[in-house]
C-alpha cells in the first residue's frame, strides 16, 4: 500500500428547495468518518457521486455553510444526476 495514498473523504450535501437559497454542507469527513457518511447514505438509499475534486472543494466548507456561486453549476450537475436515477429508479 502506497503510504502517500489519500485518506477517503465524504460530503454530504442537502438543499430543501423551500427554505434553503442553495445546497449546504451538512456533513463531512475523512477515512473513518467518510466511510461512515457513506454508510448512512446507502443506507437511507441517498445516491452517492464521487468526484474527488470537488469533495475536495467542498470539504473546505464550513458545516450548514452554503456552497458558494462558483460551484452551483457542478453541484447543479450532480442534482440532476440524482433526479435521474431517482426518477428511473
Amino acid at each position: 500500500m502506497n503510504h502517500y495514498q489519500k485518506r477517503k473523504q465524504a460530503v454530504a450535501l442537502r438543499y430543501q428547495s423551500d427554505t434553503d437559497v442553495s445546497p449546504k454542507v451538512v456533513g463531512k469527513g475523512k477515512g473513518l468518518v467518510a466511510d461512515e457518511i457513506i454508510a448512512k447514505a446507502k443506507e437511507h438509499n441517498i445516491p452517492i457521486q464521487e468526484d474527488p475534486s470537488l469533495v475536495e472543494m467542498l470539504g473546505q466548507l464550513e458545516l450548514n455553510q452554503s456552497i458558494p456561486p462558483e460551484l452551483y453549476e457542478v453541484v447543479a450537475e450532480i442534482f440532476s444526476f440524482i433526479y435521474r436515477i431517482d426518477k428511473n429508479g
